[in-house]
């Protein structure tokens, strides 16, 4: 029988969210490409296409849904995912935060999470992420187009009303297969709970985010509501950042808050006391390029 020349094999595509093609973490190059890489990806994926549809027709934001873990995989759906723009991924050395641009009609929103390895796997169980000493964590961010009012909410609660500002969420802390879910809504006229303006900080904006200075710390409690915790946190011109764990609380209020110190990367002064340094009422020296952390019980 006459056989058949064999037809070369060509090389597999890497798949986008198994993290099976993605680079070393010690290659510092590469995972800045990767990670850029990924966000141009992401408003192609997760949503089906009428819904894309919709939200083309009709230029009103309504909502939209980022779905991400400690490893990243972001994942977007919703009616105005098409409102959606990435800004790209960047490392960041010592839990400081990227300087992303924002124009000024657009909301930001800042996914703080570990390099996509594909070391991780769901199968692994849910136990708890210990932060990769060898790693620096990566910051992805989205560009929302509304100059309206959009409701925040982090794990189906409520975190708080924004119109051009920036919102963090930090899932490094958060356990294998873990998943954050992050919603934004718009305000849909005089609903219960329509924003009111903040109140001025405008002494905030003039100090310098990369230079140490003296906080008092504010009174933060178990239980805390996230509007009073973060007028609190901002009253001392902190950067804010959210997580959210699950058994940590009641649900939707603060269980801890975390201040980072000046000088060392790997402490922070936390809300309410575990006996380490600092209280309500200390005055400390922070590191204003680190943001701060709410911690949210899920």
């Amino acid at each position: 029988m006459r056989s058949h020349p064999r037809h070369p094999r060509h090389p597999r595509h890497p798949r986008i969210h198994d993290g099976r093609a993605h680079p070393r973490p010690y290659r510092a190059a590469a995972l800045v490409a990767g990670a850029a890489a990924l966000t141009t990806t992401l408003l192609a994926t997760g949503c089906s296409g009428p819904a894309a549809t919709t939200a083309a027709q009709d230029t009103t934001f309504d909502a939209v849904a980022f779905r991400l873990g400690p490893r990243g995989d972001v994942q977007l759906s919703g009616p105005s995912r098409t409102a959606i723009t990435p800004a790209g991924s960047y490392p960041v050395t010592a839990g400081r935060a990227h300087p992303f641009t924002r124009p000024a009609g657009s909301l930001l929103v800042v996914l703080r999470h570990w390099p996509d390895t594909g070391t991780e796997r769901v199968s692994r169980g849910r136990a708890r992420r210990m932060p990769p000493l060898e790693e620096a964590a990566v910051e992805t961010g989205f560009l929302v187009d509304t100059e309206d009012w959009v409701r925040a909410e982090l794990d189906g609660h409520p975190l708080q009303w924004l119109r051009r500002a920036t919102l963090r969420i930090d899932t490094t802390n958060t356990a294998a297969g873990d998943l954050a879910r992050l919603t934004l809504s718009g305000p849909h006229g005089g609903r219960p709970g329509q924003p009111t303006p903040p109140p001025d900080d405008g002494a905030c904006a003039r100090l310098d985010r990369w230079t140490d200075r003296s906080v008092v710390l504010p009174a933060v409690e178990a239980g805390t509501t996230v509007g009073t915790a973060l007028a609190r946190l901002r009253k001392q011109c902190l950067d804010v950042q959210y997580a959210s764990l699950p058994g940590t609380g009641r649900r939707g209020t603060v269980s801890r808050a975390l201040i980072p110190l000046a000088g060392r990367p790997d402490s922070a002064v936390v809300l309410p006391s575990d006996g380490g340094p600092g209280g309500p009422g200390d005055t400390v020296l922070v590191d204003p390029a680190r943001p701060a952390t709410l911690v949210v019980a899920r």
